[in-house]
C-alpha cells in the first residue's frame, strides 16, 4: 500500500472510531434527571428547607405501616405487580416486550414464593441495586434506576406495609427472553451506566414545593420510564426528558412545557384534576397505563403532593414533538360533514361512538366525553384512538362513567377503520392506522 494510500485509510479509520466512540459516549453517559435545572445540589441531610422526601406532613404522625402504605401508592407497585383479575402485589402480569415476555413476581409476604424471607439489606438492594435476594440481575423494566433516588428510609417503609398484607402463594412465571436477553448478567453493565445508585438530593435555590415535586416524579412515581423516549440502550433518553415515549403499547405523550405538543399551555390546576381523577376538563382523559396510574397511585395521594408535582412539572424545558398534530377545534355537528371517504368507520362511529361523544367531538352527556383537543385524535400512529376502542377507559375514578372496551364487537378491520375516521375527523393529523397493526395491539 502506498504511503499516501496508508495515511488516507488510517485517517478514515481514526474518524470512525472516534464518531463511534462519540455515538457510544453520548448513549452511555446521559444528563441526571435534575440536571436541566441548575442550581447547587445538596445532600438531604445539609437541606434547609422541609425534607423532601417520605411522606407529606400530614401524615407525620402516622405508623411505619401506614407511611408505607403511602409511598407504595406513590410508587405504583400494585400496578405491575397485580395480574388482571389477579390478588395484589401477588404479581403475574405479563409485559410483552420484543424480545419475549416478562412477568412481575410475587411482592406478598409469602415465604416460599414471594419476599417473605428477604432481609431489609436484600430488599434496599433490589430496589436500589436491581439485585434480587439470590442475587439475580433484575431487567429495568422494574424502574429501580428510578426507584434509587428514594432513601433507605422511604424503601423499608414499603417494605414494612408489604409485610403487613396476607401472604399469597402464587409461584412466579419464567420469562420467555430470547439470546441475549435472557442473559441477566449483561444487566450489571447496564445499571453501571444506567442507574447512579444515589439518593435525592434537592436543589438549594428551588421552593420546598419544587424540591417535592421534583423527588416524587423522578423517584417514587418514576414519571419518566414511560414519558421519556429510550435509548438503543434501553436507557431512558433524558436529553429528550419527558418528550414522549411508549407504555404497553400506549403512546406516552409529551409533558414538556411544549405549548402546542406538551402541557404548557396547561395551568396548574389542570394539571392537578388530571393527576387527580384523570380529566382536565377541554385538555385531556387519561386511558391506559395512565389510566391507572390515576386510579392506583395519583388519586391517592394528598392535595400538596399533587400541587408539588404540578410544580416541578410546570419548569421542565419545552421539547416540541414533531410527530404530534396541534390540537383541532370541535367538529361540525351534523353527521353529513365531515370525511366522506371511509363509510365502515362512520358506520362503526356512528353505532359505537356518537351517542357519548357527538358528531362535535364536543361529548354528549360529559365533558370527560370530548374527544377534540385531545393529543391521541392528533396522533398519526392512531394507537391510542385503537386501544380505546378495544379496551375502553374504565372503569374510572369512583363518580365517573367510562367507555367499555368494543374488543369482542369489532373485527381488527372495523376498529382500524373508526380509528381512522376519528383521527380525520377531530384531529390534525389523519392516521392510516391498518387492521393488522390493530391485531397487534389487540395482542398487547
Amino acid at each position: 500500500m502506498a504511503p499516501r494510500t496508508r495515511t488516507v485509510a488510517l485517517l478514515v479509520r481514526a474518524a470512525v472510531a472516534l464518531g463511534g466512540g462519540a455515538v457510544a459516549s453520548r448513549m452511555l453517559f446521559l444528563p441526571g434527571p435534575l440536571d436541566f435545572a441548575g442550581g447547587t445540589k445538596v445532600a438531604l441531610a445539609d437541606y434547609e428547607g422541609p425534607s423532601p422526601v417520605g411522606v407529606p406532613a400530614e401524615l407525620a404522625n402516622a405508623s411505619l405501616v401506614e407511611k408505607g402504605r403511602y409511598l407504595t401508592d406513590a410508587a405504583d407497585c400494585r400496578a405491575c405487580h397485580t395480574t388482571k383479575g389477579g390478588t395484589p402485589f401477588a404479581g403475574g402480569r405479563p409485559f410483552k416486550l420484543p424480545f419475549g415476555t416478562l412477568y412481575t413476581p410475587n411482592i406478598t409476604p409469602d415465604k416460599a414464593t414471594g419476599i417473605g424471607n428477604w432481609t431489609d439489606a436484600q430488599f434496599l438492594r433490589a430496589v436500589h441495586q436491581g439485585i434480587s435476594a439470590d442475587g439475580t440481575r433484575l431487567y429495568p423494566a422494574f424502574p429501580y434506576a428510578s426507584y434509587s433516588l428514594m432513601p433507605d428510609a422511604d424503601v423499608l417503609a414499603i417494605k414494612a406495609y408489604l409485610f403487613s398484607l396476607q401472604p399469597v402463594r402464587q409461584r412466579n412465571l419464567p420469562n420467555s427472553f430470547t439470546f441475549p436477553y435472557n442473559q441477566r448478567w449483561l444487566m450489571g453493565f447496564w445499571g453501571y451506566f444506567f442507574n447512579k445508585d444515589k439518593s435525592f438530593e434537592p436543589i438549594a435555590e428551588r421552593s420546598a414545593a419544587w424540591n417535592r415535586g421534583a423527588y416524587l416524579v423522578e423517584g417514587p412515581a418514576h414519571c419518566g420510564e414511560c414519558h421519556t423516549p429510550r435509548t438503543l440502550a434501553q436507557a431512558m433518553n433524558t436529553r429528550a426528558k419527558f418528550a414522549g415515549g411508549v407504555a404497553e403499547g400506549w403512546n406516552a405523550y409529551n409533558i414538556t412545557g411544549d405549548r402546542t405538543t406538551g402541557i404548557g399551555a396547561w395551568s396548574k390546576p389542570e394539571i392537578e384534576a388530571y393527576l387527580a381523577t384523570g380529566h382536565a376538563n377541554g385538555r385531556s382523559v387519561a386511558s391506559g397505563p395512565m389510566r391507572e396510574a390515576v386510579d392506583l397511585s395519583f388519586s391517592k395521594l394528598t392535595k400538596s403532593d399533587i400541587a408539588a408535582i404540578a410544580t416541578y412539572l410546570q419548569t421542565i424545558p419545552p421539547i416540541h414533538s414533531a410527530r404530534l398534530g396541534a390540537p383541532a377545534a370541535f367538529a361540525a355537528a351534523s353527521h353529513a360533514q365531515g370525511p366522506t371517504d371511509n363509510p365502515i368507520g362512520k358506520r362503526v362511529f356512528e353505532q359505537a361512538c356518537v351517542s357519548c361523544h357527538a358528531w362535535s367531538g364536543k361529548g354528549a352527556l360529559v365533558a370527560d366525553a370530548q374527544l377534540t383537543a385531545k393529543k391521541a385524535v392528533s396522533d398519526p400512529t392512531a394507537a391510542n384512538v385503537a386501544l380505546m376502542v378495544l379496551q375502553g377507559t374504565g372503569p374510572q375514578t369512583a363518580g365517573r362513567p367510562y367507555m367499555p372496551g368494543f374488543a369482542h364487537s369489532y373485527s381488527d378491520t372495523e376498529i382500524a377503520a373508526v380509528a381512522n375516521y376519528v383521527t380525520a375527523r377531530f384531529g390534525t393529523m389523519p392516521s392510516k392506522i391498518a387492521p393488522k397493526e390493530v391485531g397487534k395491539l389487540r395482542a398487547e
